[in-house]
């Protein structure tokens, strides 16, 4: 009688640690989501001192605490959707490289595109005062994350650059007018929302189609891996060191244009150097199916994914610290914005820690969407969409331009599906591949040997891009811009109206 009594006990204790160990998982969230919003009042607080703007400045810490948590949950995913559709990275493991890279981006290289959406969109002589200054960029950020917000509990990866841009331009022109926003530098930015997409497309497709041509459509597939991926690796490299030397490190360092080349050279070297003898002790020990040859671009897809998370908190923490970085510099000043904007350290780490916050808590359901429901991924086609979204995301900050990396990875990741449709269905010989012609009897064929190829492909033809997809994006793209503007004109009216 004893032992049953004892199993019981047993399974009540069990049951008991189940849940136990279940609530703290539930509230863990929670807890990491108000220690970091009490962090960013206390950091806040402590910067500003006893400035009559204090507590408006502090609730709008608060606002762009909240507005990068929506971009952690909605935008990275974007980047990190490829390695964990190809099974390169588990989901752990992307969230981890994502957050130390985008904290790093953000912190070191995040400066000239604040600069941009902190003050370039609005013109220096807006006649706004500080108080109606701050509400209107205030009223900016908390629209901008309210939509985010919903198109993430929606499952739509929505460009956060679209939704704060607009959201900016709307509580702009209700505070004064449509003539205060600088729109020769909207019709830049809104160029670059067109480019983008297509610039990560075709790099990705081009960088596919290369890939395929050397090395998957040879007969020796592990020779062709053995040459090139180590080339492509140098040509990472050398990429990622050009940009920390002249834009990563530009606040303690300004080398002159021959000595970044030099540094772009010497990391292609040594990347190479590397990667050679990684990817031949691999080549040798592997079979020469496709399959186990694309297992050489693992490694290379992991820093191509550090890369492109370094690139995106660069470049995207513009969108959760720019408006507040424009009101700690007019709250600082007591003026307007007529010089440089400050861009104090906090500001960038709040937007940071909150980016990658928000990735952590939110983001596993975006990441699968896009690394999985577009198009089939491995690790080929997951490293040419990394690589080349990293390459347009880089000259995009490089160049102080707010663009999309939304459209950008989510433009390489079609252009990649694309390409395979193309090749699978217009018939693109394979010279590894002998015909499937080779390999019909005369019993099935349909009057002539082409005839029954012919009536074959027909069958064959697959799409292999989910154009629901596709259409569902696309109209989230075009409506985010309008219904950020007028959810911000709204807010910024609501607070006109209750401050009088």
């Amino acid at each position: 009688m004893g032992k049953p009594s004892l199993d019981k006990d047993l399974k009540k204790v069990g049951h008991l640690a189940t849940a136990t160990g279940s609530l703290s998982r539930s509230l863990a969230a929670p807890g990491l989501l108000i220690i970091f919003m009490v962090g960013s009042i206390a950091t806040t607080s402590l910067a500003l001192g006893d400035s009559s703007h204090t507590t408006l400045v502090v609730f709008a810490a608060v606002i762009a605490a909240y507005m990068a948590l929506n971009i952690g949950a909605n935008d990275v995913a974007n980047n990190m959707g490829p390695a964990v559709g190809s099974r390169v990275l588990s989901m752990v493991g992307a969230i981890t490289i994502a957050a130390v890279a985008e904290t790093a981006g953000a912190i070191l290289a995040g400066g000239d595109v604040v600069s941009t959406v902190a003050k370039d969109l609005i013109v220096k002589d807006h006649g706004l005062a500080v108080d109606p200054f701050i509400r209107m960029m205030m009223a900016a950020l908390l629209a901008a994350g309210l939509w985010l917000h919903l198109a993430t509990y929606l499952g739509a990866p929505v460009s956060t650059t679209h939704a704060i841009i607009g959201a900016v331009m709307g509580s702009a022109s209700m505070a004064a007018g449509l003539e205060v926003v600088n729109w020769a530098v909207m019709g830049k930015i809104a160029a670059s929302w067109v480019i983008s997409p297509i610039c990560g497309g075709l790099i990705a497709a081009a960088l596919l189609g290369l890939v395929k041509w050397l090395v998957v459509f040879r007969e020796d597939r592990r020779g062709a891996a053995k040459r090139w991926v180590p080339v492509l690796v140098a040509l990472m490299a050398g990429v990622f060191a050009m940009y920390m030397v002249s834009k990563g490190l530009s606040r303690v360092w300004k080398p002159d244009a021959a000595t970044v080349w030099a540094f772009g050279a010497l990391f292609s070297v040594l990347g190479f150097a590397v990667a050679r003898p990684l990817v031949a002790r691999r080549a040798a020990v592997i079979a020469n199916t496709r399959k186990d040859v694309a297992g050489c671009f693992n490694i290379p897809l992991i820093f191509a994914v550090g890369l492109l998370s370094f690139a995106h908190g660069a470049n995207d923490v513009a969108n959760a610290v720019g408006p507040l970085a424009a009101i700690v510099s007019v709250a600082r000043t007591e003026a307007g914005l007529a010089g440089e904007v400050a861009l104090p350290i906090w500001v960038l780490a709040i937007g940071a820690f909150g980016i990658s916050l928000g990735l952590s808590l939110f983001g596993p359901r975006l990441i699968r969407t896009v690394g999985e429901k577009i198009t089939k991924m491995d690790p080929i086609r997951a490293y040419c969409v990394a690589l080349s979204a990293a390459v347009t995301v880089l000259v995009a900050s490089a160049m102080g331009l707010p663009v999309s990396s939304t459209h950008i990875a989510i433009g390489a990741v079609f252009g990649v599906g694309y390409l395979r449709e193309f090749l699978t269905n217009k018939g693109v010989p394979n010279p590894a591949i002998k015909p499937r012609s080779m390999f019909l009897e005369p019993s099935q064929l349909n009057k002539t040997p082409e005839d029954a190829l012919r009536n074959y492909n027909k069958r064959e033809k697959r799409r292999l891009v989910r154009r629901q997809h596709v259409y569902g994006i696309a109209a989230a793209w075009v409506v985010t811009v309008p219904a950020a503007a007028l959810l911000a004109a709204v807010i910024y009216a609501s607070m006109r109206w209750v401050v009088g």
